[in-house]
């Protein structure tokens, strides 16, 4: 008899546990309703590229600004960097433990290393030429970083550090796949580069958009084909997300026709080997930057751009619009349900509810 009690008992206990778990489970990956937007700065400023460093959300603006938002006090500060009379627009940033990076698009190109306090600033890659274009950033770990940006000549301007970004080399041309006629990429939102562990996918755009993929932290590359818009120099992919080694997503469209919401989003399911177009004549046009939603198992996207807010709760076969915003550039989660947005003159925060 006290056997088939605690037999019963035992069975209880676990029938309870795995009840606890899968609503722990459903709750992380409950379909967002609504969203609550709280405004944290406007300022007459442009903004194309964010990241969240602990409580402080770091930003790279126009006009030689870069600074951070703390959310901890919510104090914004702000700092300029000024060389000679050039007008310099940063679109990429990136982080490591000691130091934040910052990009400049043009020629001549600038790359700085930035103290956590805002205060140092340091250049540490120049680069002249009167194609450079640099697009977007992202860190492997504490030492290696990769840089990208339109063809000088035949393959994309990468360049890569080893040392935790104190110097910077550029990848040659015979270890880069060969870009097709006017193939280049969108600074849009610094999420032209993806990274998960030590797989790393760029993405462009223009005449042709395809994924380049390196499996090894850009010591080898391959490039596949992609169903996107192309054809003309503002189409293609404008923007990039991988939720894992293996799913990913990528938009863009036509920035000319910016209402087209057709053959401008896809997913791929094999690491970007394939790309099948979803969503067709629904959900956003063009979109600036796209993000999965953290620990949603693949199925929660966001993306901001021209038509708005728009969230997809099934991996972007079906699409809501949250909010008509279209000043949005850029978009980052802090969590599962709370995401850092900038553009045209403000940065908010997006509560998803």
């Amino acid at each position: 008899m006290r056997t088939s009690f605690l037999i019963l008992l035992i069975s209880i206990v676990l029938i309870s546990c795995k009840t606890a778990d899968f609503a722990i489970k459903n709750d992380a990956n409950a379909e967002f309703k609504s969203i609550v937007v709280d405004t944290l700065f406007q300022d007459k400023i442009s903004i194309r590229a964010v990241l969240i460093d602990a409580n402080k959300i770091w930003f790279a603006a126009d006009k030689g600004r870069f600074g951070f938002f703390n959310l901890d006090n919510n104090q914004k500060f702000e700092s300029k960097i000024i060389k000679d009379s050039l007008k310099l627009e940063f679109r990429s940033n990136a982080k490591t433990k000691k130091h934040i990076f910052i990009l400049n698009v043009g020629n001549p190109a600038l790359l700085y290393q930035i103290s956590k306090d805002g205060k140092e600033t340091k250049l540490v890659y120049q680069e002249n030429h009167e194609k450079v274009f640099f697009d977007s950033m992202q860190f492997w770990n504490d030492k290696e970083g990769i840089a990208m940006g339109d063809p000088i000549a035949d393959c994309l301007n990468v360049i890569i550090t080893r040392d935790g970004g104190n110097s910077w080399n550029k990848v040659s041309s015979d270890k880069l796949p060969k870009v097709m006629d006017g193939e280049a990429a969108f600074a849009a939102s610094n999420t032209n580069i993806i990274i998960k562990g030590n797989h790393t996918w760029i993405v462009s755009g223009g005449k042709k958009s395809r994924v380049f993929y390196s499996p090894d932290k850009g010591n080898s590359w391959k490039v596949y084909d992609t169903p996107i818009v192309q054809g003309k120099s503002m189409t293609g992919i404008f923007t990039a997300d991988f939720y894992d080694a293996q799913t990913g997503f990528v938009a863009g469209g036509d920035y000319e026709v910016r209402n087209q919401n057709f053959s401008n989003k896809a997913i791929t399911a094999d690491g970007g080997k394939t790309w099948k177009l979803i969503a067709e004549n629904q959900g956003f046009g063009y979109a600036s930057c796209v993000q999965y939603v953290p620990e949603s198992n693949g199925k929660g996207l966001v993306t901001v751009g021209f038509s708005g807010i728009y969230y997809s709760s099934d991996g972007g076969t079906s699409w809501k619009q949250f909010s008509t915003d279209s000043t949005l550039n850029t978009i980052r989660f802090i969590d599962n349900h709370t995401a850092i947005a900038a553009g045209q003159n403000k940065m908010i925060r997006i509560s998803f509810k």
